[in-house]
């Protein structure tokens, strides 16, 4: 067991922003966007004795979820990248935020740790993290891919729900979990819309650059994850590749891809309407939605025909 998480104290002398239109980029923004995480912060300590008791037959189905070793080890590497951007803030009230950031994804970890402990699921223990030599290249691949996995992960974590394969008190317990990934794709993307329009505009070409590269780095990443999935190899997106498969749901690409988009919807509005969302996930989707719906279906063939 790693060592004890330490609770931060939440404290900011930032006034409220006044009601109305906020330009990205302004120094209202900044204050927005980082009130907005601060402000929601919940403090919880996951523990072994905080999980919900399950019968056999519960425990077993989750312990068949291929998702253990990766998202632990995900985790790790995003509490590390954000920690080590934090670091190098220079803003207070800034750097305060990224740094809950950077502790709330260490509680995820430690949330899925004592949730295999409580359980009987073996974990394989997490790879050292080394601290990366271009922090925000950290930062920006750990917050696009956040945004490119939560968009999933709500549909999975609803059609888990659905299907009622979980207690709906474990349910309830990984909620927060959830809720924060949200609350922090919303901070990020703010946070790329402000830092943006306060570099020099020298260094925007470059910053663009910068982003296009981490977004091919996922992409390509996460092909060769879904590809590797299929061949019933694990990675980071086996539960994102497999998922409503793994919970054995009647539901195809284009009904899982609308479903992963209200639920982005109903969460995600519920953040400041003034405070930007991520958009690229929700475009690419409703886009292969449109491609999907207008493929024409397989008829089946009568026998002899």
């Amino acid at each position: 067991m790693s060592e004890p998480l330490t609770l931060p104290d939440v404290v900011h002398d930032a006034p409220a922003v006044s009601p109305g239109p906020v330009e990205p980029g302004s120094d209202a923004h900044r204050v927005l966007f980082c009130r907005a995480l601060l402000d929601t912060f919940t403090a919880y300590c996951p523990s072994v004795e905080g999980w919900p008791a399950l019968d056999a037959e519960a425990r077993a189905r989750l312990a068949a979820l291929p998702i253990w070793d990766m998202a632990v080890s995900t985790e790790r590497r995003a509490g590390a990248r954000v920690r080590a951007f934090a670091e190098r803030v220079a803003d207070p009230l800034l750097r305060q935020a990224v740094a809950l950031n950077a502790f709330e994804e260490e509680r995820h970890e430690r949330v899925l740790t004592t949730l295999a402990a409580a359980y009987g699921i073996s974990v394989a223990p997490p790879p050292h993290v080394p601290a990366p030599r271009d922090p925000e290249w950290g930062y920006l691949r750990t917050g696009y891919g956040e945004c490119l996995d939560t968009f999933f992960a709500f549909g999975l974590f609803d059609v888990g729900r659905r299907a009622g394969l979980f207690p709906p008190a474990l349910v309830a317990a990984f909620e927060p979990v959830i809720e924060e990934e949200g609350r922090h794709i919303v901070f990020f993307v703010n946070w790329v819309a402000w830092h943006r329009r306060n570099m020099p505009a020298w260094r925007r070409p470059w910053f663009a650059l910068k982003v296009a590269l981490v977004w091919l780095t996922l992409l390509l990443e996460r092909l060769g994850l879904v590809v590797g999935a299929l061949r019933g190899e694990q990675g980071e997106a086996t539960f994102t590749a497999t998922g409503a498969r793994t919970f054995d749901v009647d539901l195809d690409a284009a009904g899982f891809l609308r479903l992963c988009l209200a639920e982005d919807a109903r969460r995600l509005g519920a953040h400041d309407p003034r405070l930007l969302r991520p958009r690229f996930m929700p475009a690419v989707a409703r886009l292969a939605c449109r491609v999907l719906e207008g493929l024409p279906r397989r008829r089946a063939v009568a026998p002899g025909s």
